[in-house]
């Protein structure tokens, strides 16, 4: 066969080989990370080395809402404005999924790798983003650790409360989160009903104080800030006709940081319930 014709039959593998090459390359193991939201914080605090590490959100280092604000200390923080994610161009930037989008239309219409992570609408969910991100990171192995940790102390807590009793996760102002989420699906697995569902708020929203009075929870989950009337917010949760409907030996305490995000404080705060349950209720 002609030398020319040998060259044409190689062009197609060459090709092949230039796109699988070119493939690898956009999904390769990112220099240095940028994290803009609270929840991609704890996320990349626990997967990553910290030399991967651009910045973090300033939320990164609050004790009451980080989990990990021991580990942010000394790390760099970032404002959260495209502008100086683009001034610093790191290999791969984190954020959320809630009103980002124009600021993630920017940044990838500059170049940059943008992974959005929405709120844990379920563990499963929750594990698909820990392997994501770990596989992302070049440590598939720290995300089937930190996946490994949150099954074991789930399997810990499965049917410790009574079954039927009712609980609801109440916030501050009154609001009561949507069911569907990582803290609902670990109540449900627990033994509780999600008393939300009760009053038509599965998918989350105000109950307002008479009608937790009319219709109280066996159980009222609160973050312990709320043990003192602080502001409006808090105001309610010292109300006489609450303290009634729902007394504080049926009430757990978890701190917000165990709570607002999953991720590497979701076996902590699996464990917390379950030991709150143990030690507190008896219903």
């Amino acid at each position: 066969m002609p030398r020319q014709g040998c060259r044409l039959m190689a062009l197609p593998v060459l090709l092949t080989w230039c796109l699988l090459a070119m493939a690898g390359i956009a999904h390769a193991q990112p220099r240095q990370v940028a994290s803009l939201n609270l929840c991609t914080d704890q996320l990349l605090l626990a997967l990553a080395d910290r030399s991967q590490i651009a910045s973090l959100s300033r939320l990164a280092r609050d004790p009451a809402i980080s989990f990990l604000a021991d580990r942010a200390a000394g790390l760099p923080l970032n404002d959260g404005s495209a502008e100086a994610i683009l001034f610093s161009r790191p290999g791969l930037v984190l954020t959320g999924t809630y009103g980002q989008r124009d600021r993630v239309d920017l940044l990838r219409r500059e170049g940059l790798d943008v992974l959005q992570f929405g709120p844990w609408l379920s563990l499963d969910e929750g594990r698909r983003q820990i392997r994501l991100l770990a596989g992302r990171l070049g440590h598939a192995d720290r995300g089937e650790a930190l996946i490994a940790a949150m099954d074991q102390a789930l399997e810990r807590a499965k049917g410790i409360a009574p079954a039927g009793r009712s609980i609801m996760a109440y916030e501050r102002g009154g609001w009561v989160a949507a069911a569907r989420s990582h803290l609902g699906e670990v109540l449900v697995e627990m033994g509780f009903a999600l008393h939300q569902e009760r009053f038509g708020l599965g998918g989350g929203g105000i109950a307002r104080l008479e009608t937790m009075v009319a219709m109280p929870p066996d159980v009222l989950l609160v973050d312990p800030g709320t043990r003192r009337a602080m502001d409006n917010g808090t105001a309610l949760f010292a109300h006489p006709a609450l303290a009634a409907a729902v007394p504080p030996e049926r009430r757990l305490e978890l701190p917000g940081r165990l709570t607002i995000c999953g991720g590497p404080s979701t076996p902590a705060m699996i464990d917390a319930l379950a030991a709150g349950v143990r030690s507190r209720l008896r219903l």
